[in-house]
């Protein structure tokens, strides 16, 4: 797996079912630049643990987007497996309507350029901050049978902000609200001295 975290995201063109449901056939990750992006790679449509958390993005769409943050889906099926899946009820073992692209990575070259390539050839549960200079600021990789947690990637998303704004950094557990702390010796003593106990 590769380490991806303080690097430039790797670009990307691919073809992807869009929000509409137009398929674009010359989707581009370096489109999104001036953006937070969220990036996750799931194995295959059409699976188990993959559409809860498909379905766990898109109920969050509205916090992403009020942060300013775009989603984007990724496989290694094609942009006309993810259309039927998309045209599949939730019932039904399918998704229906999403307010994010998923992208077809067919030949597997995002997969491999992201270092998150299961041995079997699919994706891993792998998910992406990306910031808006296209710098990778955070990334967890899950094996095939854990599915993510989503709100923890919003968590992220709001430490990133927060830690962009007001220069502090983010200490364990920290959540919108909570105290931070500044990134010296003496930002440390304070914070620790005033907050050990819940950590």
């Amino acid at each position: 797996m590769s380490i991806l975290v303080a690097k430039a995201a790797p670009d990307f063109e691919a073809p992807a079912v869009m929000p509409s449901g137009v398929i674009e056939e010359n989707f581009k990750l370096s489109d999104l630049r001036g953006q937070y992006v969220v990036i996750f790679f799931y194995p295959l449509d059409f699976t188990f643990v993959c559409p809860t958390e498909i379905l766990a993005h898109h109920k969050r769409m509205a916090q992403f987007k009020e942060k300013g943050v775009a989603v984007v889906g990724v496989s290694i099926d094609s942009q006309f497996t993810h259309f039927a899946w998309r045209n599949t009820p939730v019932a039904e073992g399918g998704i229906g309507v999403i307010d994010f692209p998923l992208v077809a990575d067919v030949k597997h070259d995002i997969t491999r350029a992201y270092g998150i390539e299961h041995p079997d050839g699919v994706a891993l549960r792998a998910s992406f901050l990306i910031d808006k200079d296209g710098i990778v600021q955070h990334q967890v990789v899950n094996n095939l049978p854990l599915g993510r947690d989503v709100d923890e990637m919003l968590r992220m998303v709001d430490a990133l902000q927060f830690t962009e704004e007001h220069g502090e950094v983010c200490p364990a557990g920290w959540h919108k609200g909570d105290n931070a702390m500044k990134p010296d010796a003496e930002g440390v003593s304070d914070y620790l001295r005033s907050n050990a106990e819940n950590l």
